[in-house]
């Protein structure tokens, strides 16, 4: 093993592997960047494992962890060691590094601190962890605070808002014609069909006298889509996809958008914040329990035409209500009635969520489908809606990446 092989084994295993690795082959040394990098990561993953650092021991820099060529380096105050650990990483290995930061070493509390907000690499993770402690971020961080979620929020957005506008505004209404011209609305097989007779063989082409276009769908609420988010802190990175997706469908004319939150005390309107994303996001309130029963009672207001509504119940179905079976009675009656529902119980790329089995199989028994769902797929499964498609077949594919 040659002597960058050695260093790279050094810097993967920690301090604690420097005399071992140093009686292999041409011994094993870092240079004062490997050192620095070393150091770096140290503060995470050496030294005390998973003992959490004090507030005092991060702010102060008098922390000292690790051993061999480490040994005796003074902790770095968060603030460089945030610009460190950019300068040595890629950004998606400096995300990793700052939630096992959060997770591991007990760096929640140094997020309210606005000279640190500012320099941590925003990220999903980070978002949520944000929003599960808004209520404890002091009022000189609360401006960093809620840039940072506006900037993964304003991230997923633009990454999703196109998608949801084609697959909601952009589907062509087979049924009418209209003579207004455009070239994405016109159809060729009736257009061939007038003007067949118009053959010319010399020039091999047709020569079309009449021209027929599909209409857009223009109407003013053709759709009433209500999004019911269940308030529990396992769901908060899935609160954030949801806020996006009411957020954006909400500035959609043929859409009545209404986006509550819930838990089992409470249900909360945040439609009028759906304008701003972050307000809507802001305006959750994390907690452990929730009343599906409840949430679906509130919004039944909204379900004024059952057959062009679509109900989404963004929650993992642990229903703490006294009755479950009262929900599930509620959902069957609306069903009856023509409502479309699905139960998005994660929205997700990090696999299998953890949810209510049973309430989900009674459900989908219903005709609800229960699934998660990966973020890009979810302009997908509106369209899947809108255009009457089989959810239940739609469901089986929707965690496909």
């Amino acid at each position: 093993m040659d002597a960058e092989q050695l260093a790279r084994w050094r810097l993967i295993l920690g301090a604690a592997s420097q005399e071992s690795l140093g009686s292999m082959g041409p011994g094993c040394s870092l240079s004062a960047e490997q050192m620095e990098m070393d150091a770096a990561l140290a503060e995470i993953y050496g030294g005390g494992g998973d003992e959490e650092l004090s507030q005092e021991d991060w702010a102060s820099g008098e922390k000292r962890v690790g051993h061999g060529p480490s040994k005796g380096r003074v902790t770095p105050k968060v603030a460089k060691w945030l610009d460190q650990i950019r300068t040595f990483f890629p950004t998606d290995v400096v995300t990793l590094i700052q939630h096992d930061a959060i997770e591991r070493r007990g760096m929640k509390e140094l997020l309210f601190e606005p000279e640190i907000l500012s320099k941590v690499e925003p990220s999903l993770d980070l978002a949520s962890t944000v929003l599960e402690l808004k209520n404890l971020v002091p009022e000189k961080a609360k401006d960093a605070a809620r840039d940072l979620v506006r900037t993964v929020v304003e991230d997923i957005r633009r990454r999703l808002e196109q998608r949801f506008v084609q697959a909601v505004r952009g589907a062509l209404n087979r049924n009418r014609h209209s003579p207004f011209r455009s070239l994405p609305n016109l159809d060729w097989t009736r257009t061939i069909r007038q003007n067949i007779k118009n053959y010319n063989p010399t020039l091999k082409t047709i020569i079309p006298e009449q021209i027929s276009f599909f209409s857009r769908q223009q109407r003013q609420n053709d759709w009433n889509i209500i999004i019911a988010m269940d308030q529990s802190g396992s769901m908060h990175s899935s609160l954030i996809f949801g806020g996006i997706m009411g957020a954006i469908l909400a500035s959609m004319p043929a859409v009545e958008t209404h986006v509550v939150a819930f838990n089992h005390e409470e249900v909360v309107d945040l439609t009028e914040h759906c304008h701003d994303p972050v307000d809507l996001l802001f305006g959750v309130q994390l907690s452990g329990a929730e009343d599906y029963w409840m949430a679906t009672s509130y919004c039944e207001r909204f379900m004024h035409t059952p057959d062009k509504t679509l109900y989404i119940v963004l929650g993992d179905l642990y229903d703490t209500s006294p009755n479950e079976n009262r929900f599930v009675r509620k959902m069957e009656a609306l069903l009856e009635g023509g409502l479309k529902a699905i139960g998005l119980l994660a929205i997700s790329d990090q696999g299998k969520p953890s949810f209510n089995e049973n309430l989900a199989n009674k459900l989908a028994k219903l005709g609800m489908p229960c699934f998660a769902c990966t973020p890009n797929r979810l302009p997908d499964m509106l369209e899947a809606v809108l255009r009457g498609n089989d959810l239940k077949k739609f469901a089986e594919t929707a965690t496909d990446k």
